[in-house]
Parts: structure tokens; sequence; C-alpha cells
């Protein structure tokens, strides 16, 4: 991609405007039109890479592009609008795989006998979300992710948007601030 081409997809850009100087209805749609035109298949590929779900990663762009559609008029102003939407995506995607793994998990059935009753799962379940609880929101978040959720650093990084590096960090510092309280 030519270097200028990516200065003028991420410089505010002044659109044409009415005597009102607000830009009509019509004039509106028409420019998401040509942003939705230019932007949706690269991040649809991007998000299709990051969750190796191809359905998920269509569905989550598509209403990705239908929150900023109905928030264009703002949305249209920020420096990288692709940026905003491609979060949407993500956040989307994310919360999407959560509901499915919960869907499946509630679905499999296993042998009564090799799980516990569902009293003690449910005293387990509420220990761990009270220890997770007392950390702070980041560390919390990817905690979750890597203990609860059995996900990648890699993984995890890549829907935070941080570096490995960074997420391993929280990592460090959710497990001592674990040892910390349990200490205590």
């Amino acid at each position: 991609m030519d270097p200028a081409d990516d200065a003028l997809r991420t410089a505010p850009q002044a659109p044409p405007t009415g005597l009102s100087g607000q830009l009509s209805a019509a004039e509106l749609n028409a420019e998401f039109e040509q942003f939705f035109l230019a932007q949706y298949a690269s991040i649809l590929r991007a998000l299709d890479s990051a969750t190796g779900h191809h359905d998920v990663a269509v569905d989550a762009t598509q209403d990705a592009f239908i929150k900023a559609h109905t928030r264009w008029a703002l949305i249209r102003t920020y420096e990288a609008p692709d940026t905003w939407v491609r979060r949407v995506a993500i956040n989307v995607s994310r919360d999407r795989m959560r509901s499915e793994r919960r869907r499946r998990n509630r679905e499999a059935t296993h042998d009564a006998s090799a799980q516990p009753s569902t009293t003690e799962q449910f005293e387990a379940d509420a220990n761990v979300r009270a220890l997770l609880d007392q950390l702070p929101q980041r560390q919390r978040e990817v905690a979750r992710l890597f203990y609860v959720e059995d996900r990648s650093v890699d993984d995890i990084a890549r829907q935070l948007d941080v570096s490995s590096g960074t997420v391993k960090s929280y990592l460090a510092q959710a497990r001592d601030r674990l040892r910390q309280v349990r200490r205590s």
C-alpha cells in the first residue's frame, strides 16, 4: 500500500457540507457507503485471522459496521474511524465466542460421577470469581482469559490489542496479587 494512501485513510477529512454546515442524511449515507466499501474486506480479513472462525468474523464485522452506521455522524470525525469499527468487531466477536463456549459447556454431557455436584461447582466458581474480582480490571480480564477460558498469551494479546509481553506482565502481576490475597 502506498504510504500516501495510508495517510489519507487516517487523516481527518472535511467532507462537503450543505448550507447549514451539516451533511444531509443522504450525504452521510453516501459517505458511509464509501467507507464501508473501502474498509469491509480489510476488517473482515483481520478479524477472520484473529478469531479463526469465519462465521463469527463475518457476523461481528457486519454488527460493527451497523453500529458505525448508526453513529456515523460522530464516528466520521474520528482520525481513524476504521480503528473504531475494528475494535467494535473484536469486542463483538469475543462476546459471541464466549457465548458459544458457554452454550457448548452447558450442552456438554459428562459422567455425573466424574463431575462435582452442582453445589460444589457453584462454590468453586464463586471462589474463583471472588479472587479474580480483587484484581484490577486489566489483570482480571487477562487472568480470566488465560486461566478460565484457557486462551494462549498470543491470542489474548491479539484480542486486547497489546503485546504478548504486556499480557505476560499482567499475568505475573495478577499471580503476585492473588498470592498476597491468599496469604492474608
